[in-house]
C-alpha cells in the first residue's frame, strides 16, 4: 500500500489503493461520530423544541403573551448560554480533552433540562434555558472536534457533517415531541424536560468510548492514542500516522509553548484562517436566517395566516423533515463537491428563497388572500437550500483548518462568534419584524446572504481531502501571497 503524504501529514491513500476508505468502511469510526454526535442532537432539539414549547408558554404566562422581548428573551437565553459555553469550551477542550468536555456539557444540559421543566415562572424557565445553553455551547465545540480527530480525511467532511444531520435530526426529533404532547396536561413542561434523556444517553455511552487519539498523543498517553489509531487504520498507515504525529509534536515543541489569543489575530495565517471560519459561522451562516427559520417557523405559519397551534407545529414539522434530508444529501456532497462549490450553490438557493417569502408577506401585508401557502414553500425551499451546503461547510470548514496549536482555541472562538450571531439573529427577529415588517425583513437577509456569496468567493479555500497538515501549508502559502497556485496544487496531488 503506498500513502501520500507531505512532512507533519496525517495520511492521505492514493486514489488508486484498492482498500479506499469510504463512509461506511469503519464501523468503529462511524460510531465515535454516532455517540459524539448526540451533542449535536441537544443542539438540535434545544433549537427546534423551543419553537413549539413558546405557543404553549405564551398560554400559560400572560406576561409572555403580551412581550415580544419576552417570548425573545426565552428564546435567546441559551443562545447567551451557548455563547458563554462556547467560549470556555476551547480552553475545556485543550486542558481536559474532548472526552471530559462532552461529559461535562451533558451534566449541564441535563440539569437545565429538568429546571426549565419545572419552572413556576418565566423567571426560572429563563434561567434553565441559560443553563442548557452553556451545555449546548460545549458541546458544539466539542463534538466536530472530536469527530474531526478521529477520521481519515478522505471521509472528514462526511463525518463531521453526521454531527450536523444529528442536530436537523434533533430538530425533526422536537416538532414530533411537540406534537406528541399537544394534548398533555403540561405541554410545554415535557417538551422541555424530555431533552434530559440524549444527554444522559451519551454521557452514559461515552465512559466507554476513547479520548481523541491526537489530544491523547499530545497531552496524556501515547500508548492510548495507538491503541486508538489502531482500529481506524491498518498498520501500514497506523506507522506512518504515528511518525507524523510525532513529528507534528516535535514541531510544537520547538515553536511555541503556549497559545496566546492575540496570535490569532497577530499570526497572518491564523488571522486569515479565522476569518474565513469566523466569517462562515456568523454573518453568513447566522444572519443569512437559518435559526429564525428554525426558533420561529410555527410563528411565521402563523404570521402567514394559518393560526391553529397544531397546524402551525404540522407544517413546521415538513420543514424540520427537509432540513433532515438535505443533511443527508450533503453528508454525501461535501466529499465529492467540496466544500466551497456546496457553499455557493446552497446560496443561491437561499437567496431566492429568501426573495420568495420577502414577496409572500409582502402580499399578505397588502391585502392579498390566499398567500400562506407561497410562504410556507418559501420556508421549505430555504430549508431545502441552506441545508446541504451552509448547514454542514462552517461546522467542517472549522474542524479542519486550524492548526493543532491552535484548534481548540480558534474553535472555540469561531463558536462563540456563531453563537453571538445567533443570539442577536433570535433576539431580534420579532421586534424587527414589529418595526419594519416581516417582508423587509426577509428582504434584509437576502441582501446579507449576496454578501456571503462574495464572502465565500473571496476569502474561503476549498479543503476537500487535505490533511491537516496540507491545509496549515495552504494557509502559509496565502499569507505569503501565493494563495491560487498552492491551492490549484494541493487540489491537483489529491486527485493524482
Amino acid at each position: 500500500m503506498t500513502i501520500d503524504m507531505i512532512p507533519g501529514s496525517s495520511g492521505r491513500i492514493d486514489a488508486g489503493d484498492d482498500k479506499k476508505i469510504t463512509y461506511f468502511s469503519n464501523k468503529y469510526v462511524l460510531g465515535l461520530t454516532v455517540v459524539a454526535g448526540i451533542g449535536g442532537l441537544l443542539f438540535g432539539y434545544d433549537t427546534g423544541v423551543i419553537s413549539g414549547a413558546l405557543l404553549y408558554i405564551r398560554d400559560d404566562f400572560d406576561a409572555v403573551d403580551q412581550s415580544s422581548f419576552l417570548q425573545e428573551t426565552i428564546v435567546s437565553m441559551a443562545l447567551l448560554g451557548a455563547m458563554i459555553g462556547a467560549a470556555g469550551g476551547g480552553w475545556l477542550n485543550d486542558v481536559q480533552g474532548r472526552k471530559s468536555a462532552t461529559l461535562i456539557a451533558d451534566v449541564i444540559f441535563a440539569l437545565g433540562s429538568f429546571v426549565m421543566a419545572a419552572a413556576p415562572d418565566p423567571y426560572v424557565l429563563i434561567f434553565g434555558r441559560l443553563l442548557v445553553g452553556l451545555g449546548v455551547g460545549i458541546a458544539s465545540v466539542t463534538a466536530p472536534m472530536y469527530i474531526a480527530e478521529a477520521a481519515p480525511s478522505e471521509i472528514r467532511g462526511g463525518l463531521v457533517s453526521t454531527n450536523v444531520l444529528m442536530i436537523t435530526g434533533g430538530q425533526f426529533l422536537s416538532y414530533l415531541v411537540n406534537l406528541g404532547f399537544t394534548q398533555v396536561r403540561g405541554t410545554w413542561r415535557w417538551m422541555l424536560g424530555i431533552a434530559a434523556v440524549p444527554a444522559i444517553l451519551q454521557f452514559a455511552l461515552m465512559l466507554f468510548l476513547p479520548e481523541s487519539p491526537r489530544w491523547l498523543y499530545k497531552n496524556k498517553s501515547s500508548s492510548e492514542a495507538i491503541a486508538t489509531l489502531s482500529k481506524i487504520y491498518d498498520p501500514d498507515r497506523l506507522n506512518d500516522e504515528l511518525q507524523h504525529l510525532s513529528a507534528a509534536l516535535e514541531e510544537e515543541r520547538r515553536g511555541r509553548n503556549s497559545v496566546r489569543y492575540r496570535d490569532v489575530f497577530r499570526i497572518k495565517e491564523i488571522r486569515l484562517a479565522f476569518m474565513a471560519g469566523a466569517g462562515l459561522q456568523s454573518a453568513f451562516q447566522q444572519f443569512t436566517g437559518i435559526n429564525t427559520v428554525m426558533y420561529y417557523s410555527p410563528t411565521i405559519v402563523q404570521m402567514a395566516g394559518f393560526g391553529s397551534n397544531e397546524l402551525a407545529l404540522q407544517l413546521s414539522l415538513i420543514v424540520a423533515l427537509m432540513n433532515a434530508a438535505g443533511t443527508v444529501v450533503g453528508i454525501y456532497l461535501i466529499d465529492h463537491v467540496g466544500r466551497r462549490k456546496l457553499a455557493l450553490s446552497s446560496l443561491t438557493g437561499v437567496i431566492l428563497s429568501l426573495v420568495l417569502l420577502s414577496v409572500a408577506f409582502f402580499l399578505e401585508s397588502s391585502g392579498h388572500t390566499n398567500i400562506g401557502w407561497v410562504a410556507v414553500l418559501g420556508l421549505v425551499l430555504y430549508i431545502s437550500s441552506f441545508a446541504p451546503g451552509m448547514g454542514p461547510v462552517p461546522w467542517t470548514v472549522n474542524s479542519e483548518i486550524y492548526s493543532e496549536l491552535y484548534r481548540g482555541t480558534c474553535g472555540g472562538m469561531a463558536a462563540t462568534v456563531n453563537w453571538v450571531s445567533n443570539l442577536i439573529v433570535a433576539q431580534s427577529f420579532l421586534s424587527v419584524a414589529d418595526a419594519v415588517g416581516t417582508g423587509l425583513t426577509f428582504a434584509i437577509l437576502a441582501v446579507i446572504a449576496v454578501a456571503a456569496v462574495v464572502f465565500v468567493l473571496m476569502f474561503v479555500p476549498e479543503t476537500k481531502g487535505l490533511t491537516f497538515e496540507e491545509v496549515e501549508k495552504l494557509w502559509r502559502e496565502r499569507a505569503r501571497g501565493r494563495s491560487n497556485g498552492a491551492e490549484k496544487s494541493l487540489l491537483e496531488d489529491d486527485e493524482t
